[in-house]
């Protein structure tokens, strides 16, 4: 599989052009992100590398603008973080997935990984990184797979910290198509 998508925010400018490719038993995530949040412009380049079960190995991210800050983390896939020089992330014991706020993109991990059925819902905590702030914690979260048809599916996202639920389309491959108020994709291929 090789895919480009591009998505852009519903309610200020921005876009993210990602690059996903699975190759080798492993899937990478490529993408970078040019956007605003509380009226500040920022770049963001993350790379996510799965296995090919869509568990995730290693999350690096940069702010390309301002701070320069970075992250980069590896995950063994039974909910255990290390930083890249091996030091433990205890904060993130028991996260198996990664959402990063400035894209639709990290929905899909727990959407392929848990492979659910309609009726279904998985509650599931996950590494969150709050971006351009790249502040890293652990949230709860539940997916509930509300329909599968033959150009993708509908799956309901809640966080379990907030009052925030949306119904997300996806295609075949579990990428977002609409993400109501955030995200809308504009190119695919």
């Amino acid at each position: 599989m090789e895919r480009n998508i591009m998505w852009t925010p519903w309610s200020e400018p921005g876009l993210e052009h990602l690059h996903l490719l699975q190759q080798d038993g492993n899937i990478l995530a490529d993408s970078i992100i040019v956007g605003v949040s509380n009226r500040m412009p920022f770049r963001l380049h993350y790379e996510i590398t799965c296995d090919s079960h869509w568990e995730v190995k290693e999350l690096s991210l940069t702010i390309l603008s301002g701070s320069g800050k970075s992250i980069k983390i590896q995950a063994d896939g039974q909910g255990h973080w290390s930083t890249n020089t091996g030091d433990p992330v205890p904060s993130l014991e028991g996260c198996i997935d990664v959402d990063i706020s400035a894209t639709p993109f990290t929905n899909t991990l727990p959407i392929r990984r848990l492979e659910l059925r309609p009726g279904q819902a998985v509650e599931l905590l996950v590494a969150y990184v709050l971006i351009p702030e790249i502040e890293l914690r652990a949230a709860r979260q539940r997916y509930t797979c509300l329909e599968l048809n033959s150009s993708g599916g509908l799956y309901k996202f809640e966080s379990m910290e907030s009052e925030f639920r949306a119904e997300l389309p996806v295609d075949t491959d579990g990428l977002v198509i609409d993400y109501p108020g955030l995200f809308k994709s504009i190119w695919r291929s």
